[in-house]
């Protein structure tokens, strides 16, 4: 993967511009110690050196006197004390940056994913540009500007020290030059292929995170066990995981054995350059501080350069990463910014007008050329086989979805215009995969209009009388400050009052559309009547689109449409389409069939 450093500076610009906005003050600070550790050591050669010259000097004297030192060993004192302060300061600062980068960017993914509509979670084109953003950004961010900052005290340490050792061996320049630059290359080289290796995994990583899911899952272990799949997924598993561990040792292999290669070279390198110093020494060009000062200084330059191309060479990979985290919070929305209001009282009143939709990658559209119209206050059901669009119809509507063609109209006002706000806080939605949220009752409940209920529990208390769940929620342990869920409590509920929860949690707002998708299909028959009468009376007064199979549901519509391939092919009351002996007879004399063969 062949990247210049210039296509990696707007994600260097980019995480830099974070970091100053997440704390401006710990990024200034951890820049001032790095400055700090990148001078500290040429000043402790040139201390070293001082020291043995006065040292020097006063044996030649013939008497032993130590104050000619003290001056150096204060100095030598203070710089390496100071040294030692600022590497555990720059700890300390990093640790803290991290910290509030974390805070920053995951605030930021999550809110902008807040943004994003329903298809892009659904559309398995995104789901790699998704899972590369998750993959640790605060600690790549965090990565990227702790390297960046010490690859720069190195740089700085690297000049110093060069500015001295120039004077005394000038040939340094040249060993210095013939030695980096190859190996800067091959390392950035390397941190290239590694992130795109990275990068092709995606798809299999996250075929490894679906394996431990399945796995580890309580909603899949059960059958898991029973189906014996655990030895088959854990061999998927590990032949994954096998491959990514043995492409790893190659590079592996190969970075170490040409980092090897550059120690041992520079190594000889600076030993022959030190032993032309020792013989400048012996010649009387050269002081025998130079040559301590010389011998030191050259061991901590090559430790330093090789510090500085891993640092280096590590920024800019994270660089790579960080352009992940970019193309993801670039990602917009497919929904248009619609800023319309709506009047009040909403009325809504629907109107479909030759609706298309067909789902990214799809060769067959799920909606086409749909036009219905629902009247305000109307119930309206929606039935036909699996796949006929039913669910994806009431999507659109709900504005989860944007049609591709043709318009849906709320109250006369085009979603695409309309605030999606101010839409959602009209519809109540009871999805056939509803949510089963880790919180308390009551917080299950109050979230179908958390900003208003969160802290009204006797409006809460309220909702679960209307939705006939409260008799349900006061069984539990705690009542409503039950706990529910597996993951983080210990109480945990059938799908069907779950169902119930959730048919709770969509009459907690006051929205004049209510849409119910499948709303019993978890149901037994008495909890599906009881139910079936809570819809008849909180329904009155609420257009109301019901999607279900079943026919004892569905025979509460004023109006029936039956949906075929994507459109609809019959519409009327219950007697009005037996009569027809179309679609909607055919499915209803299947269901009679099929009911008296389970009573029998």
């Amino acid at each position: 993967m062949r990247v210049s450093v210039r296509e990696l500076l707007p994600s260097a610009r980019w995480a830099l511009r974070l970091a100053w906005s997440a704390s401006a003050l710990l990024l200034t600070a951890f820049a001032t110690t790095s400055f700090i550790r990148g001078v500290v050591p040429a000043a402790l050669a040139l201390t070293a050196r001082g020291m043995v010259n006065a040292a020097l000097a006063g044996f030649r004297g013939g008497t032993v006197d130590l104050w000619p030192m003290v001056p150096w060993l204060t100095l030598g004192f203070v710089f390496t004390v100071l040294e030692g302060l600022t590497g555990l300061a720059n700890t300390l600062l990093r640790q803290r940056l991290r910290d509030e980068l974390n805070c920053h960017i995951t605030s930021d993914i999550l809110t902008h994913a807040a943004t994003l509509d329903v298809a892009f979670y659904e559309d398995p084109r995104f789901q790699d540009v998704l899972q590369r953003a998750k993959d640790a950004p605060a600690t790549h961010i965090t990565n990227f500007v702790s390297d960046l900052v010490s690859a720069s005290s190195n740089a700085i340490q690297i000049v110093s020290l060069l500015g001295i050792l120039v004077f005394i061996e000038p040939l340094i320049v040249l060993i210095l030059v013939l030695f980096t630059l190859p190996y800067l290359r091959f390392r950035w080289s390397l941190a290239a292929e590694h992130y795109a290796l990275e990068r092709s995994r995606t798809t299999k990583r996250r075929w490894t995170d679906y394996f431990v899911t399945c796995l580890t899952s309580g909603t899949s272990v059960g059958e898991v066990k029973l189906l014996r799949l655990a030895p088959l997924l854990i061999e998927r598993f590990r032949s994954l995981m096998t491959e990514f561990r043995d492409q790893d040792r190659q590079l592996y292999i190969r970075g170490f054995s040409r980092s090897s290669l550059f120690v041992i070279l520079a190594t000889t390198a600076f030993y022959a350059l030190f032993v032309r110093v020792a013989w400048r020494v012996l010649t009387g060009a050269l002081t025998v501080g130079d040559l301590a000062i010389f011998g030191g200084a050259t061991t901590r330059l090559r430790l330093t350069l090789e510090n500085f191309v891993l640092l280096f060479t590590g920024a800019m990979e994270e660089t790579l990463y960080i352009s992940n985290i970019m193309e993801f919070l670039q990602a917009e929305s497919r929904h248009a910014p619609g800023q319309a209001k709506l009047g009040a009282p909403s009325r809504a009143e629907i109107e479909l007008r030759n609706v298309r939709f067909t789902y990214p990658g799809a060769s067959e559209p799920a909606i086409a050329g749909v036009s219905l119209h629902i009247a305000p206050g109307e119930t309206v059901a929606l039935v036909g086989e699996n796949g006929a669009g039913k669910t994806t119809l009431v999507k659109l509507i709900a504005r989860l979805y944007d049609a591709d063609d043709g318009c849906i109209l709320f109250d006369g006002v085009d979603l695409r215009t309309l605030s999606q706000e101010e839409l959602h806080q009209r519809v109540a939605f009871v999805f056939q995969g509803f949510g089963r949220y880790e919180a308390t009752a009551a917080d299950n409940i109050a979230y179908g209009d958390w900003q208003a209920l969160l802290r009204d529990r006797a409006r809460v208390q309220q909702v679960a009388q209307l939705a006939d769940v409260d008799a349900m929620i006061e069984s539990l342990p705690d009542g409503y400050d039950t706990q529910l869920g597996r993951i983080f409590g210990d109480r945990d509920l059938s799908a069907g009052q779950w169902q119930k929860i959730a048919v709770a949690r969509a009459f907690a707002r006051d929205a004049a559309l209510l849409i119910l998708d499948e709303p019993t299909s978890n149901l037994d028959a008495r909890a599906e009547y009881a139910l079936f009468e809570q819809f008849r009376r909180l329904a009155h007064g609420r257009s109301t689109i019901i999607v279900s199979h079943r026919f004892s549901t569905v025979s509460m519509a004023n109006r029936i449409v039956v949906m075929e391939k994507g459109r609809i092919v019959e519409s009327g009351t219950h007697a009005e389409l037996l009569a027809r002996a179309g679609n909607y007879a055919s499915l209803y004399e299947l269901h009679q069939r099929t009911r008296l063969g389970d009573a029998s």
